[in-house]
């Protein structure tokens, strides 16, 4: 490997672990602040991962967050900012849920008009907010925001028992689908659980995302677009087509982030599906850097703190709070932050020295020549 392509590894693993250790350091510290151990929460959660029921909600769990987060790196891309994706994730699952009540179809029909629904209702309630940019300049931070409580009070009113809704004691919910629309996972065995079967789909789409993004047109003209509007256009993109193009298939990709559970084994939208799994995303894509595989990675990472902090409650002789994996969690994204600032400067100054001192040389060469 050549001395450039090692420091550009350095520089794309360097962010991540300074980050993860900072947090892992300074979740320490409130820890010791409390009065308690700094090392034994984090030795409780990792003894989780030995476990196989464990094991399978980490991949379960990950699968949601992962392509959530391929959602928001889309955006981060072309530096838009796509904080609506929990909304645009949670209206696409009650719409796909509701579609999946009321119309029973054969099963190779049934789960492709389902995986549709949800494209199409996350790929328009984003593509509001792409429209309001490009027509109006309004920013997609402010209007995917707005989104985001319009879908929460959308999804309230769509679920009543008058409208689309069942009351199931306290809980409201779309309704059983039919099984047709039901995704059969990896059963393995009552003890351990089963692997969704849209697991697959989230490996696929970190694949179509590398492939899309490096190896085609458009995904070049998203990138040249991030970097600088002005440039793209010049080379005859149009700017404005791609905000929203981006948008679009930004908010499609986020309405996939709930069908793993809805059609894994929920096979209902009700108020205790996941919430804040879009918020979450945007962590996990900053940490992963907008890489598939450093997001896969993170995913897999915030998964096990969701899935291992319950650890924490049978410890003895005094329990721990599950919060310290929110703590972590937050502080991850804090460190995230400074660390590739860091790394970003350290990484300038590096090649500021290196064409510095290859400018020399060439002086240098020069003199050496005309002598």
């Amino acid at each position: 490997m050549k001395k450039f392509d090692k420091e550009r590894v350095l520089l794309a693993v360097a962010g991540p672990v300074m980050a993860l250790v900072a947090a892992i350091l300074l979740t320490s510290v409130v820890l010791i602040a409390s009065g308690k151990s700094p090392i034994e929460p984090y030795s409780l959660m990792l003894e989780q991962i030995g476990y196989s029921d464990v094991q399978v909600l980490i991949v379960n769990q990950a699968s949601l967050y992962y392509i959530a987060a391929l959602a928001v790196a889309l955006g981060f891309r072309m530096n838009l900012f796509n904080i609506g994706v929990d909304g645009q994730y949670r209206l696409a699952a009650m719409m796909t849920a509701v579609v999946g009540a009321h119309v029973d179809l054969p099963a190779f029909l049934q789960v492709p008009m389902l995986l549709l629904v949800a494209v199409l209702t996350g790929g328009i309630w984003a593509g509001v907010a792409g429209v309001l940019k490009v027509t109006r300049g309004v920013s997609e931070v402010v209007a995917t925001i707005m989104l985001n409580a319009i879908a929460t009070s959308l999804i309230a009113y769509l679920t009543l028992p008058e409208v689309f809704g069942e009351l199931v004691g306290d809980n409201k919910t779309t309704g059983i689908m039919n099984e047709s629309g039901w995704v059969p996972g990896i059963d393995l065995g009552q003890d351990v659980g089963e692997i969704y079967g849209l697991v697959f789909l989230a490996v696929a789409l970190g694949i179509v995302y590398w492939l899309v993004l490096n190896r085609t047109r458009f995904g070049f003209d998203l990138r040249a677009t991030g970097e600088s509007e002005s440039a793209a256009a010049a080379s005859g993109v149009d700017a404005k087509r791609m905000i929203l193009t981006v948008m679009i298939v930004s908010g499609g990709v986020s309405g996939l982030a709930g069908l793993p559970l809805l059609l894994g084994s929920a096979h209902t939208y009700s108020l205790s599906f996941p919430t804040g799994v879009g918020f979450t995303a945007i962590g996990i894509a900053l940490l992963g850097r907008n890489n598939p595989g450093g997001i896969a990675l993170a995913a897999l990472l915030w998964a096990f703190l969701d899935k291992a902090s319950p650890a924490l409650d049978y410890a003895t002789p005094e329990p721990y709070e599950k919060e310290i994996a929110m703590i972590m969690q937050g502080l991850i994204v804090f460190a995230v932050v400074i660390s590739y600032e860091v790394v970003r400067t350290w990484g300038l100054r590096r090649q500021q020295k290196r064409v510095g001192e290859e400018l020399a040389a060439a002086a240098n060469t020069k003199k050496e020549v005309a002598v």
